[in-house]
């Protein structure tokens, strides 16, 4: 134990920043696995999807707005949010430019940077936000310097291949998906279930 005068009771209420990366399956799905955690004690968790398209039918926000409603109705578990803040960025682009996909990410990290700074949520899933880090679409300083500083006791996960060095750093948790096998490789076919 450091000796740094932090009590039991300190240490379990220290906020946390996941990053999950790698280019191995499962980066998501861990986050959603701490995020439905989260939701049993109660905490208020919002999901922001950075690449994924609007029109995508993802699993996880089918059943976590079918959380939310249990919450909603009956006050069990956690409030939940849940927001798709692009038109399918990575493997599979839409209608638009580069710049407007820049502009929609920028704007979607401002809108998380206002929540972080008025505690609006307690736990935050920032799904694929490594890819605008890449990209250079949202300041990379930025978003470190806002996730250093968040008040209050706030949980962020966030998800993607690639994470930058400088996030990693100040993450507190750090875990990296590697690929040993898939079944793509063979030419098998994502599968309902399974990856979405």
């Amino acid at each position: 134990m450091p000796d740094d005068g932090l009590t039991t009771r300190a240490r379990r209420n220290t906020p946390v920043l996941a990053v999950h990366t790698g280019a191995g399956k499962g980066k998501s799905t861990a986050a959603f696995g701490m995020a439905l955690r989260a939701w049993n004690i109660g905490l208020n968790v919002a999901v922001f999807q950075f690449v994924k398209s609007a029109k995508w039918k993802v699993g996880e926000e089918a059943v976590f707005g079918r959380l939310g409603s249990l919450h909603d109705e009956h006050g069990v578990g956690g409030a939940v949010e849940w927001h798709k803040m692009g038109a399918g960025w990575s493997w599979s682009r839409k209608t638009g430019s580069d710049a407007d996909h820049a502009a929609a990410a920028a704007d979607g990290w401002t809108e998380i940077k206002r929540r972080l700074a008025a505690q609006r949520h307690d736990f935050y899933v920032l799904d694929e936000f490594t890819y605008p880090l890449k990209w250079g679409w949202v300041d990379l300083d930025d978003v470190v310097a806002a996730l250093a500083s968040r008040p209050g006791y706030q949980h962020v996960v966030i998800t993607g291949r690639d994470a930058p060095p400088q996030l990693l750093e100040a993450a507190d948790l750090v875990t990296e998906m590697t690929k040993v096998k898939h079944p793509m490789d063979v030419g098998r076919k994502g599968q309902k279930g399974i990856e979405w």
